[in-house]
């Protein structure tokens, strides 16, 4: 009977011990928000691949990681914004609501402005790891609830223009912008930055994000005799655009773009179209192989998710560890006690050492150029 009563102390004395433990651990949700619907879900779904995975590292460090006193356990909160602004700032609001404790995205520039000033009003910190109209870090709440991981367009178009007319000697451009936040910000620095070089810019045109038919616009292009046409907007409008000039006869004309062009589905979207070895764009931040653990994590990331790997994913998953270093900093996963930490990182990344301006933007930001070998992608720099 005694021992009995003293086995039953034990038990009861590891179950309350176990019950203690488990109340310890506390949950720490980070969501991941982009377009995982529509013609760029390929984007989307890279880019929560990277959350995720950053996501799985954290809770299988060791020993495990404690903030506050308290064991953690982080854990993904997945939204789809469909790339639609009214539907970004609604999943904006959803989040808050939810009360996570950080966000990583959105991608489009169109949807992360929007959703920017939401996140503000409820004091929960974002990481873009893509969008980058230079408008995004120009408010109140930059550098303070909205941070940017790569170069905004004022590189990336300035880039791509000295690299037209230093470089490729061209003079005469036309333009074509598909009315979002991105391709028009981005197409406004490159018209900027080409007539600052001495390009003429003979013609420009207007499209849509979900445009498909482009052969009107093309066509007038076509007459204009351009050397070069420079489109803001993203992949899935380019392909098929590179199909169309193709059957116009203006294999001959270069064709450039931002970051929204330069994934590896632009091969396919294309179809095959020899207007594709015209293509020169740029990528904010530097290749996968000068990347600080670009190789070895390329290497996970495939095991992980295999022939999935589009552009921005490397971003997400540095913008993961990037929130919670900050949460570490400051000792407290709050969103409103360790938000401020985030503007002092100084965080070894995959993609870079990562340190922010005071208004959120990166500090040296870097650009890649893409040309398109047999169907593959070739860094120019």
């Amino acid at each position: 009977m005694q021992f009995k009563l003293k086995f039953s102390a034990v038990v009861a004395l590891v179950a309350v011990s176990g019950y203690a433990m488990a109340q310890d651990v506390q949950v720490v949700r980070i969501a991941h928000v982009g377009p995982m619907s529509g013609a760029i879900a390929h984007l989307g779904k890279d880019n929560e691949n990277g959350t995720r995975m950053a996501i799985a590292e954290l809770n299988a460090t060791q020993p495990p990681i404690t903030i506050g006193g308290r064991r953690v356990r982080f854990e993904m909160v997945a939204e789809d914004d469909a790339g639609d602004p009214r539907q970004g700032t609604a999943v904006a609001q959803k989040l808050c609501d939810a009360r996570v404790n950080g966000i990583v995205g959105h991608l489009n520039s169109g949807t992360t402005i929007p959703a920017s000033r939401v996140y503000a009003d409820c004091g929960i910190p974002h990481i873009t790891p893509s969008a980058t109209n230079p408008n995004l870090t120009r408010v109140a709440w930059a550098g303070k609830t909205t941070f940017r991981m790569i170069a905004n367009d004022n590189a990336l178009g300035a880039g791509l223009a000295f690299y037209a007319a230093d470089t490729l000697k061209l003079k005469r451009v036309a333009i074509i912008d598909d009315r979002t936040a991105y391709g028009q910000g981005v197409a406004e620095v490159f018209e900027r930055s080409a007539a600052s070089k001495g390009m003429t810019v003979v013609g420009k045109e207007f499209t849509t994000n979900v445009a498909t038919d482009f052969m009107p616009i093309l066509t007038k292009i076509k007459s204009l005799n351009p050397d070069a046409i420079f489109y803001g907007g993203m992949d899935a409008q380019a392909g098929p655009m590179l199909r169309q000039l193709e059957q116009l006869g203006m294999g001959g004309v270069r064709f450039f773009g931002g970051d929204g062009i330069c994934s590896p589905k632009l091969s396919e979207l294309a179809a095959g179209a020899k207007t594709l070895e015209g293509v020169v764009c740029a990528k904010g931040g530097t290749s996968l192989d000068k990347m600080p653990g670009g190789t070895a994590w390329k290497a996970r990331y495939d095991a992980a998710y295999p022939g999935q790997f589009q552009i921005y994913s490397p971003y997400t998953y540095d913008a993961t560890f990037v929130l919670v270093d900050a949460m570490r900093r400051a000792n407290s996963v709050d969103p409103k006690v360790y938000a401020p930490q985030i503007v002092n990182a100084n965080v070894r990344g995959v993609t870079a050492q990562i340190a922010f301006e005071p208004n959120g933007e990166l500090k040296n930001p870097s650009i890649t150029l893409v040309r398109y070998v047999g169907g593959k992608q070739e860094n120019l720099n």
